[in-house]
Parts: structure tokens; sequence; C-alpha cells
């Protein structure tokens, strides 16, 4: 068994970790790794696939291997958290950018989102996350009309929950979550610092309120490399 890659995946991870190569570093090209560690192509390939997989460089065609930052946001699975909040709570910097505020009509796909009739509107949000000067969420969300009739520019710049629940005493209870991972859109690139990357994960939240009923869906689409989604799981006996 080929253990030599195992070895190189080791040696630059203690590298990355302890900051030798620091985010953004380009590491020397495959021909350099070889001569390096005196190994195959084939080995450093090897390595370098296992660094790519757990998340501590990134491959770009034609241009070579990056060190990632490794040092990745916490995002909670079952929580039901506000931006605001959540950056509150990263104490990290962190700005949010309104792209768009309206009153729209619902589609079809909307309109099944959110358990609508034919008649009634919804707000469409869309904001931009920046977290440490870095564009890495943008969030997509569509609210019922009916349960919340007024928005304005700064009520989505600073918190809508903290809007519903202490200017409206709307009781948010709970969200249905659905994680995927898809193909970044033009959307994306255009609001998104991506840096290469082409994959998005997708954070479809279905929220409603305290009597069940349905109020919100939100697309919240993250940069791969900038967030650890958590979770705590306790086991049934």
């Amino acid at each position: 068994m080929d253990s030599k890659y195992f070895t190189i995946f080791n040696e630059i991870v203690s590298k990355i970790e302890n900051g030798k190569l620091e985010s953004g570093v380009k590491l020397p090209s495959e021909n350099e790794l070889m001569k390096i560690y005196e190994v195959s192509r084939d080995t450093i390939r090897k390595a370098l696939n296992l660094l790519e997989r757990n998340g501590y460089i990134q491959k770009i065609k034609g241009k070579g291997s990056f060190v990632l930052d490794i040092h990745k946001f916490d995002f909670s699975v079952s929580g039901l958290t506000s931006f605001k909040e959540l950056a509150e709570r990263m104490d990290a910097k962190s700005n949010t950018i309104l792209e768009e505020l309206s009153i729209i009509e619902p589609d079809d796909y909307l309109r099944k989102q959110l358990d609508l009739s034919k008649h009634e509107d919804v707000w469409k949000v869309i904001r931009v996350r920046e977290i440490e000067d870095m564009k890495i969420i943008l969030d997509k969300d569509f609210l019922n009309r009916k349960v919340v009739p007024y928005l304005t520019r700064e009520i989505c710049e600073n918190s809508i929950y903290e809007y519903l629940e202490n200017d409206l005493g709307l009781k948010i209870s709970f969200a249905k979550k659905e994680i995927t991972v898809q193909q970044a859109t033009e959307e994306d690139r255009k609001h998104l610092d991506l840096e290469g990357h082409t994959m998005i994960v997708v954070v479809k939240n279905y929220t409603y309120l305290e009597d069940a009923s349905l109020f919100q869906y939100t697309e919240s689409r993250h940069r791969p490399d900038k967030f650890r989604f958590v979770d705590f799981a306790r086991r049934k006996h």
C-alpha cells in the first residue's frame, strides 16, 4: 500500500494548521512537489486530492493549488437564528447589503413553497451578507404579505426577525430546513466573492409562527469553504 501520499498530506496539513502556509498561498507545482518529496506524480496527486477533499486547498484549473482559510464560521443546522444574531455570536465584523426589496406576485414555484392562494402577494428581499469584508452569503427571502404587511430598507438591513418579534409581536416558532450543494448560478457569481468556487451550499428554510402557519420561505446560499454546519444529536433510548 502506498502510504507516502498520506505522509505528504499530514505534513502539508501541519504547515497549514500552524500557520507556516497561510490562506491564499499557492502550493508548489506538482513537478516541484515531486522533487521535494522524491515521489511519483501519482503520489502527489493523491495527496493533493486528499487535501482538497478535506477542505485544506482549492485546486483551480490552469492556476494551481491554493491554501484555504481553515477557520470556518459555525452555522447551526437545528437553530433558528437571524444573521444579526449569528454575527454577534461570532463576534465578527459583518454587514448586510440590501440588493432588492419589492412586492411581487409569486410564480407557481413560490406559491407552492409558501402554500399561497392565487391572489396573495409576497415580499421579495435579496440581501448579501458580508463577514470580515467578504461577501459569502446570499439570502433570498420571500414573506407572506398578509402576515408581514410592512417592510422598509432599514428593517431589512438590521433584522427582519427583530422587527417581527419586537414591533409586530409575532412569535416565530420553528422551521423546516433542507440543505443541498448546488452549482453556483450567475446570480451567485454576481453577488458573492466566490474566488474560484463553483459550488454553493444552499439552505432552504420554511419558517412557521407559533400557530403553525407558514409565513417565510428562504434560500440562503453560502460559499462552501467559509462555513461548518453543526448540529447536536442525542440517541433516543
